[in-house]
């Protein structure tokens, strides 16, 4: 009798944890294994009533598949204002990339940074991109919007798949600095704590995955960046700011030769477009080396539609010219049209993911698959 009870309780454990409920619409997923925790962060007391507040602390889920194939755990980071569920599942309801990738034997880690206001104490420090205009999160801006055919709706309020993704967004700290350092701070201990990894990065976690990878060489085996917040050395699009000293980030990163002051990456005008409000700047010849990004390959990855069309191949081809073992294919080339900045949770996203898949595979083929590492001591 208690065999037969066992078995109905796994059964129906089973049950919930193969079908994800989206929206009302059953999804089957795959089974796996669930834990959260935190990492980073710092204590810091406040003069008011005696009260302690947590600061720069990045939350971290950890879903296991129930068996494990692949070498290495696939950590993935949000891009601004955003969180790890955009990977759990779409905004319509389908099944994301992170069951996707289980699916394939993979662990995943997606994350909510600590950039991001989710409980903040206050929100002055923050920039509240509810703020913004609806149609410049998809892009619809620019003139590449015309192709723009994978989001599942009219990308305006209103629309139920639209008013998902936009309930998700939440405030995201102004500074670059200050969030590229705790990021690297907080992702550097989880990195420690993991072991070797894969980092998937999207637009604004792009140079977060560059500092991480330039502190973790010898962990960080692959980053695989979705449209990474570029072009080098400033903004493009939609700013001309020249706000990344270092080239591809806003804080330091190793160089050979080293740099005494960021003013030593002497950068030059490589092209020009003032329809796109772009230029592409690459280093002045010698160019200097990334020594550290150069120790592990780079998949970099760019929509037909996205802003990103316009500059990433300046990303890359920066990331080229310091020595770096980059890849970059636009999605069009490759036969996938339509798809904008949020590939992801796009309509499409499961073929999207199939591209990441099989440069993941190519490049780990004769890797054996690891053991789930241990979280419980963060």
């Amino acid at each position: 009798m208690r065999l037969l009870v066992r078995r109905i309780v796994w059964l129906v454990y089973a049950a919930f944890a193969t079908n994800v409920w989206c929206r009302g619409n059953p999804v089957e997923g795959t089974l796996h294994r669930r834990n959260y925790f935190y990492v980073g962060g710092s204590f810091i007391q406040q003069s008011v009533a005696n009260g302690t507040i947590v600061h720069g602390q990045m939350y971290v889920e950890h879903l296991v598949p129930v068996k494990v194939t692949k070498p290495y755990p696939l950590l993935f980071i949000e891009g601004m204002g955003m969180t790890g569920t955009n990977i759990l599942n779409t905004p319509d309801g389908r099944l994301g990339w992170a069951d996707y990738f289980m699916s394939k034997g993979y662990e995943v880690l997606p994350i909510s940074s600590p950039n991001t206001c989710l409980l903040c104490s206050t929100v002055s420090s923050y920039t509240l991109l509810t703020n913004q205009p609806a149609h410049d999160l998809l892009g619809y801006r620019v003139s590449m919007a015309r192709l723009h055919t994978q989001w599942p709706g009219n990308g305006s309020f209103g629309n139920p798949t639209y008013d998902q993704f936009y309930k998700s967004m939440h405030p995201a700290l102004k500074s670059a600095v200050e969030t590229s350092n705790l990021i690297l701070s907080a992702g550097s201990r989880l990195i420690e704590s993991i072991g070797d990894v894969i980092l998937l990065t999207h637009s604004q976690s792009g140079p977060f995955g560059w500092t991480l990878g330039d502190a973790n060489p010898s962990k960080v085996k692959a980053i695989v960046a979705l449209e990474p917040t570029g072009p080098p050395f400033g903004e493009a699009v939609f700013s001309t700011v020249l706000d990344r000293p270092y080239g591809i980030t806003t804080i330091p990163v190793i160089y050979d030769p080293p740099l005494l002051r960021p003013s030593d990456l002497r950068k030059v005008v490589d092209s020009f477009d003032s329809s796109a409000n772009y230029t592409c700047y690459k280093q002045a010849e010698p160019a200097r080396k990334l020594a550290n990004l150069s120790k592990f390959p780079i998949f970099m990855i760019t929509s037909q539609s996205s802003y990103h069309a316009v500059y990433d191949g300046c990303t890359a081809q920066f990331l080229a010219q310091a020595g770096v073992d980059v890849q970059h294919v636009r999605l069009e080339d490759i036969g996938i049209y339509g798809n904008g900045h949020m590939m992801f949770m796009e309509k499409n996203n499961i073929e999207v993911a199939d591209v990441v898949l099989r440069w993941l595979d190519r490049t780990f083929e004769h890797h054996a698959a690891a053991l789930s590492f241990n979280t419980i001591n963060v």
